[in-house]
């Protein structure tokens, strides 16, 4: 199961709206057939697997991260593929909690013969697949939020210069962490102010991640690297409700998709609602790369679910441009605090990830 959990994670940033699912096929000892969910959510593991196994799948044993699919989509269900298979046994990590098979992948099998163990590696399986499970269960992906910063946790000096901060095996990090997520999301001041690109560098020819900026009017530069390759690599566009239909036909001409959102009581647009938006759309992980302002709404409203620090051996002073805006508490127990679940040098700075307590 520990080697079908390491297949599973490779689909993450590839795979939505469908989970990462891995499964590995043994029998007599061996392995036969491994498999991990096919970017674009299909095939699944399990087809993926069954297919390399061939007839060595009967009388043979499924490790399967995920409880098999028992509906039918755009394929049909993987339990019903592994009993006619002739797959003997199916150890499970987790349950599925959608409510299009939730349990009914395990009773399929069982109808059909098929020895049936569950929660194996359970813990380990749910949090491969937070993002998903997350989408399912609060309507919402996951959401890490990445700050890169000096060691006074600025992120620019006060006459905006901010390249570089980290060095460069940071940046190659920041590559490989946008990879594995579905989308990466900045606000309309960072789009504005650091005309990003927002792709993965440095990692081969792989699966670029959506690309979502949150700006409430679509006040964005129509001349930057953004529109000029909207057409190329998604581009998703969230705006509030009263966003000028002229500047939503522009970009929509672009290829960009413009999605409308709700505000706040503040006027803003709502941070809940616009993760909420982005997981109608399917997305179960999103990477958040600032800025400040869109930081401090994330926070604020509880939505950071893992928050990844690069912490540069420089000092910049107070005259900088802080990580984080104004949030306005006036007493330490209403700030959201983290624990420490990792850190470690990464170049000449300093990584570290963060959990809620």
């Amino acid at each position: 199961m520990a080697h079908a959990l390491t297949l599973g994670r490779r689909g993450l940033g590839n795979c939505w709206p469908n989970p990462a699912v891995g499964c590995v096929i043994t029998r007599d000892g061996r392995i036969v057939g491994r498999g991990w969910t096919q970017p674009g959510g299909r095939p699944h593991a399990e087809v993926v697997a069954l297919a390399q196994a061939g007839e060595a799948a009967r009388g043979a044993t499924a490790h399967v991260t995920l409880e098999p699919c028992s509906h039918t989509g755009k394929t049909g269900p993987c339990a019903l593929a592994l009993a006619e298979a002739g797959v003997a046994r199916v150890v499970i990590a987790t349950a599925d909690p959608d409510t299009r098979v939730n349990g009914q992948g395990l009773a399929l099998l069982r109808r059909a013969g098929v020895a049936v163990t569950n929660g194996v590696l359970e813990a380990e399986a749910l949090e491969a697949n937070r993002g998903f499970f997350l989408r399912i269960t609060e309507n919402r992906p996951l959401l890490t939020l990445k700050l890169a910063t000096s060691f006074d946790g600025r992120i620019a000096t006060a006459s905006g210069e901010s390249r570089w901060i980290t060095g460069p095996e940071a940046r190659h990090a920041v590559h490989g962490l946008r990879h594995c997520h579905d989308a990466v999301l900045v606000g309309g001041g960072t789009a504005r102010a650091d005309d990003p690109g927002l792709n993965v560098r440095g990692y081969g020819a792989v699966r670029q991640p959506v690309r979502v900026v949150l700006s409430r009017g679509l006040n964005l530069d129509e001349t930057g690297k953004l529109s000029r390759t909207a057409g190329e690599q998604p581009l998703w566009l969230i705006h509030g409700p009263h966003a000028d239909p002229d500047r939503i036909a522009r970009w929509t001409d672009r290829g960009a998709r413009c999605l409308a959102s709700g505000l706040g009581p503040d006027g803003q647009l709502d941070p809940r609602a616009a993760l909420e938006t982005l997981a109608g759309e399917g997305l179960t992980r999103v990477f958040c790369e600032g800025g400040g302002s869109l930081a401090a709404s994330l926070l604020g409203a509880g939505l950071v679910d893992e928050l990844v620090g690069f912490t540069a051996g420089l000092a910049l002073g107070a005259e900088a441009v802080p990580a984080i805006a104004a949030m306005r508490f006036e007493h330490l127990a209403d700030a959201p605090r983290f624990r420490l679940v990792e850190s470690r040098r990464c170049g000449p700075d300093v990584l570290h990830r963060w959990r809620p307590l």
